[in-house]
């Protein structure tokens, strides 16, 4: 589970809610027809705007955000590096019994490929398109989390119009226009923080996921490729750390030669 993710919108919703505790009385904060105008409108909205098989895998989408880990890309170095010193010392085919030892099914369709002797071209070209597929779906589930996070606020204001027409068309009591003030806001409150503790911080989350895991992907591509051309485990080495930042580099060269 992604620690940073659920602590931060946990704080997030504590940090309101502790506001209003000093502040007031929680209890005025709590509006039933509120909630149901902005989830329940901005759920519809969602709903209209994709097709309905996308918006269903939603509690999935959700999920990976929350749970999915992205291996590190020194350690996808370090993997590759071995597989090239194993293709280098006994020969390339030698790989293939070694595949049910890996856990990534990228890399194991691209090694595949490469012992049994495919097209460097076409071993390139179906990698990459499986990477581009793969980014097309995240930045789907993106979408989900961004019409949540936009359309939200939006109900929010039209719950509190809808607000403010009922308190307007009844102006016998003025003592309680101001408790209908009160109500007509809670609706763009709740919007508010549902947009931004909740729904963009995911979509926020779920488009760093989808970075992490492309940049382990082009990892395995490089390394693959680089394997099947018979590179020395140094050159491919070489190759792949100039993927990591500076600082990474060394820490994984000295991983090498420990």
């Amino acid at each position: 589970m992604d620690l940073a993710t659920v602590v931060g919108i946990v704080l997030g919703f504590f940090l309101v809610v502790l506001a209003i505790l000093f502040g007031g009385d929680l209890g005025s904060y709590l509006n039933a027809p509120a909630v149901l105008i902005v989830v329940g409108g901005a759920t519809a909205a969602t709903m209209a705007s994709q097709p309905l098989a996308r918006f269903l895998s939603l509690p999935k989408i959700v999920a990976k955000t929350l749970f999915n880990k992205t291996p590190q890309p020194a350690k996808v170095i370090r993997n590759l590096v071995e597989l090239a010193e194993v293709a280098r010392r006994d020969g390339i085919l030698a790989l293939e019994g070694m595949i049910e030892e890996m856990n990534d099914e990228f890399l194991v369709r691209g090694i595949h490929m490469a012992v049994d002797g495919t097209d460097p071209e076409i071993i390139q070209a179906v990698m990459e398109t499986e990477l581009e597929n793969l980014l097309e779906r995240h930045e789907a589930g993106k979408s989900l989390l961004d019409g949540l996070g936009r359309y939200a606020p939006a109900f929010g204001m039209i719950g509190t119009l809808v607000g403010l027409v009922a308190m307007l068309s009844n102006m016998d009591d003025p003592s309680k226009i101001g408790a209908g003030m009160a109500a007509a806001l809670l609706t763009t409150l709740y919007g508010a923080l549902l947009a931004n503790v909740l729904f963009l911080p995911l979509a926020d989350k779920l488009a760093l996921r989808s970075a992490e895991e492309a940049l382990a992907k082009t990892i395995v591509i490089h390394g693959v490729m680089s394997i099947q051309s018979g590179d020395n485990p140094r050159t491919v080495e070489s190759k792949l750390i100039t993927f990591l930042p500076p600082a990474q580099r060394t820490e994984t060269v000295d991983s090498e030669a420990a």
